[in-house]
């Protein structure tokens, strides 16, 4: 029972790190990758903030 829950978590997680992985070839495409993520991330949060502080 427990042997084939850690197959399946083990293949779930392989299964959902193939895109990642093939997204980018190199180190340096997973920091590009994530560089991109990140600005993304900072684009979305300053686009949403709020005009003017909260008083």
């Amino acid at each position: 029972m427990v042997k084939s829950f850690r197959l399946a978590v083990t293949l779930a997680t392989l299964l959902g790190a193939a895109p990642l992985l093939a997204a980018c070839h190199t180190t340096a495409g997973v920091g590009q990758d994530l560089s991109q993520g990140g600005h993304a991330l900072t684009n979305s949060a300053n686009a949403n903030a709020p005009t003017t502080p909260a008083q």
